[in-house]
């Protein structure tokens, strides 16, 4: 019997012993799970915050496109201004470099900015200087210059460009040939 007695003498110091480390190693673990699922719940939340963040950047960027979109078809349904149209006479000249032998013959309007009298005043006025300008630019072009429609169009701006260096009123839309014949 004291063997008996001596064994749970051994035995019992052994599981209270157990039970105070047991004891320490749930409340450990417990926290350890606690603060990784609040790390876990905090992620999902912050991913989710994100993606509507962005989802409200593309709905919003969406609508400026959108936007912008409806802009250039309202512009392109609209009926672009037509300006008033001021005939000029025509134009008899030799072309450079050809001593006489090329020959240019032109007939233009312009196109004015504004639906205006002042405007056309102006250009009334002014005729003889437009005239001598016009003339001026078209004799200082070969036929290699003008002859192809890239010559065409860079002759169109040059005179409108040192037409509206001197106008005052108003400003030249555009330079249009209403007769362009090479001999």
């Amino acid at each position: 019997m004291a063997e008996e007695k001596a064994k749970e003498a051994a035995a019992a110091p052994a599981p209270e012993a157990a039970a105070p480390a047991s004891g320490k190693e749930k409340p450990i673990l417990f926290i350890i799970l606690s603060v990784f699922n609040i790390l876990v719940v905090l992620g999902v939340g912050a991913m989710l915050y994100l993606g509507k963040k962005k989802q409200e950047q593309a709905t919003t960027i969406d609508q400026v496109v959108e936007g912008e979109k409806q802009q250039q078809d309202k512009e392109a349904t609209e009926d672009p201004f037509i300006g008033e149209f001021i005939p000029i006479e025509t134009f008899f000249v030799n072309l450079a470099g050809s001593r006489g032998g090329k020959i240019a013959r032109v007939t233009l309007e312009l196109e004015v900015e504004q639906k205006s009298a002042e405007v056309t005043e102006e250009i009334e006025r002014r005729k003889p200087q437009i005239r001598d300008i016009i003339i001026i630019i078209l004799s200082s072009k070969t036929y290699e210059q003008i002859a192809e429609r890239e010559g065409k169009d860079n002759l169109r701006e040059e005179i409108k460009n040192r037409l509206n260096s001197f106008l005052t009123r108003g400003k030249i839309k555009s330079v249009l040939f209403t007769e362009f014949l090479l001999n």
